[in-house]
């Protein structure tokens, strides 16, 4: 027998009356929070630029905050205590700090966590981190600014080499929908640990290629930004696997395959997409593990690129030697190098821990009478100088 729902008008009215009088004590002048007292609001940028950072733990014993724009401790942030008022909340203002992006979290008595006031974060491997801007350049380009916009797709693809159907993010410009057009491609890949989310989100790619675009400084482009993790079909999450903890180094990682299946991305999206299939309209570019791949696919590919950027790259020799696209490479390079190309650029910190590597690599180059143009950036491997080293090598491509 199917059971019979009623509803009591009397209660109904009530519910509803309940439910307005929350909305309206929300928009409030003198706002509170559903359950009852005052609205805090984490971070408060102040327009001296610096910050101020609040959270309720009346019963904590010890919070730090931990920020991007603290002197790093290894891999990670430096950390400040905050202060407790006399009502539990912790408190953290501090210095003037320069325009950018930066991530923070909270430690409390020993435990990692999000700021709950700000629901604003990014996933770097399988850590969250909360995120603000400080507006001024170059963080503007960050920013969402009142200027046309491209579209950013997440596609499937079939890759023959890896026997699975596959996951990238791909950016096409404003206009791509209706322009009847076709355009350049930029290859942009992740470091070890992302996969198609990291530069979405954390480079901002959408947002610096809108700014730049709208600026004239750069060319309207397609931005294809796949998973090299080739075991993977998607990132932790969104694949077949399921819900798993994201890892930093995963098997198969730089030992090759990624190279070699390279060319199922590229048939994809020039099957897929109005791109213009030729060296000249290409241009390949990665951070760190994706700067290895950008090297060695530019240079196992030779006829295929005519833009190459390392950004930060992981000039380490391939964890299978045995791969044919780590051989020669000497060989390879000079054979890229005499097909020609317009610009070779690499990129890296002063502080990072590959500076040397690069360096290294540079003087391979200068040996070889190999073109090529260079950034060295304070700081070390981090998406502050990322994003930056994006912001001066995409204007230059394509023109």
């Amino acid at each position: 027998m199917k059971e019979q729902i009623t509803t009591d008008p009397g209660k109904t009215r009530s519910a509803i009356a309940w439910a307005a009088m929350v909305i309206l004590s929300a928009s409030a002048p003198a706002q509170e929070a559903i359950w009852g007292g005052p609205e805090l609001v984490s971070p408060q940028i102040h327009e001296d630029r610096t910050v101020t950072f609040l959270l309720d733990a009346p019963g904590a014993g010890e919070v730090l905050i931990s920020g991007e724009w603290m002197p790093p401790e290894g891999f990670v942030p430096g950390s400040a205590g905050m202060q407790k008022n006399e009502k539990g909340t912790w408190t953290h203002t501090t210095g003037v700090l320069e325009p950018e992006l930066y991530g923070y979290f909270f430690t409390v008595d020993g435990l990692r966590v999000s700021d709950p006031l700000n629901p604003f974060q990014f996933r770097d491997i399988a850590t969250l981190s909360n995120i603000f801007i400080i507006p001024g350049p170059p963080a503007d380009l960050y920013r969402v600014q009142d200027v046309p916009h491209g579209t950013v797709s997440k596609r499937w693809y079939d890759s023959p080499g890896l026997g699975m159907e596959r996951r990238l993010t791909i950016y096409t410009p404003p206009g791509y929908e209706t322009s009847g057009e076709s355009y350049p491609v930029l290859y942009l890949l992740h470091g070890a640990g992302g996969d198609e989310e990291a530069w979405p989100t954390k480079g901002r790619v959408p947002q610096i290629m809108d700014n730049l675009i709208a600026s004239g400084e750069a060319v309207p482009m397609i931005v294809v930004m796949p998973n090299g993790n080739v075991i993977q079909d998607a990132a932790p999450g969104e694949g077949s696997d399921g819900f798993y903890k994201p890892r930093f180094m995963v098997p198969q990682t730089m030992d090759g395959t990624f190279e070699e299946t390279f060319t199922d991305i590229m048939q994809f999206v020039e099957n897929s997409y109005r791109v213009i299939p030729d060296k000249g309209d290409r241009a390949v570019a990665g951070l760190s593990m994706g700067g290895f791949h950008a090297l060695h696919i530019s240079r196992y590919y030779p006829e295929t690129f005519d833009y190459i950027g390392l950004f930060s790259a992981a000039l380490v020799p391939g964890f299978n030697s045995d791969s044919p696209v780590y051989r020669d490479v000497d060989v390879t390079l000079k054979r890229q190098m005499d097909n020609g190309y317009r610009l070779y650029w690499i990129g890296i910190g002063k502080e990072d821990f590959l500076y040397k590597n690069n360096m290294q690599y540079m003087e391979k180059l200068d040996s070889m009478g190999m073109p090529y143009e260079s950034v060295e950036s304070e700081g070390g491997h981090i998406w502050k100088n990322w994003r930056s080293y994006l912001t001066q090598f995409v204007p230059q491509l394509f023109k």
